[in-house]
């Protein structure tokens, strides 16, 4: 890991920008932190939009996180921002776009190409920026997972067992396979969901959460779209974090 830029915003918050190899990412660290009172630590998943276009959205999460006394970091998904486009998603992508616009249902071989190669290439650099963020004197865990594409959080609660807890938002495809892995994840879990996405497909979505093996897990559903969601959801996923990662 290569901090490459470090702010600090207004409300104290250390704001650290790094590359660990080609991949772009950032840190933020709560003033009150140091080597001698590590943080925890939850991880931001971004939308596909890239980071630039996603960093309203990730800072305002982050300084919330802060204020609770938690670090965050987030890194950029593969095919997104300034990484190399994938060609296989990229035609996904394309073919998605023709079925949504044509009225067609959009068919399982065509949400396999778009999500599976994501899920595949993300989860191990999540792993490795895991490594690397557990390294540093003033992160320490447990560690929580923040955000979508929802199989990507689906695949690491299950395959990584150093991640405690995770709010999961349920707005991306589905892909079949990703049911029988949400049976294996036991930790708790904070699922939301925007009853009225139009890019979510509802059913799936209720179906994913009914499969997740875990004991502990909550369905946070609200009225509206997908860029809808209300603060008070929000609060509750802070919450839920608040009990399970301190």
């Amino acid at each position: 890991m290569h901090f490459t830029s470090e702010q600090r915003l207004d409300d104290g918050v250390l704001e650290r920008a790094f590359t660990l190899g080609e991949i772009p990412g950032i840190l933020w660290t709560p003033a009150s932190v140091s080597a001698s009172a590590p943080a925890p630590l939850i991880l931001l998943s971004p939308p596909p939009l890239g980071l630039r276009k996603a960093y309203p959205r990730l800072v305002a999460r982050a300084r919330h996180a802060a204020a609770d006394g938690f670090a965050t970091a987030t890194i950029e998904l593969p095919g997104s921002g300034d990484r190399p486009r994938e060609p296989a998603a990229e035609q996904a992508r394309a073919d998605l776009r023709r079925a949504v616009q044509a009225g067609e249902p959009v068919s399982d071989e065509i949400v396999d190409a778009l999500i599976l190669p994501l899920v595949e290439k993300s989860v191990p650099e999540w792993q490795a920026a895991l490594d690397a963020l557990l390294s540093l004197p003033e992160i320490d865990g447990p560690v929580g997972y923040s955000g979508g594409v929802i199989s990507i959080g689906t695949r690491l609660a299950a395959v990584e067992p150093r991640i405690s807890a995770a709010v999961l938002f349920a707005g991306s495809f589905v892909p079949g396979a990703m049911f029988e892995e949400a049976r294996q994840v036991t930790i708790p879990l904070h699922v939301l969901l925007q009853w009225d996405d139009e890019g979510n497909d509802r059913q799936a979505a209720l179906e994913l959460f009914d499969a997740f093996g875990s004991k502990e897990k909550t369905l946070h559903a609200n009225m509206g779209g997908h860029t809808g969601v209300p603060q008070f959801a929000g609060d509750a996923a802070a919450q839920f974090f608040a009990r399970h990662l301190k």
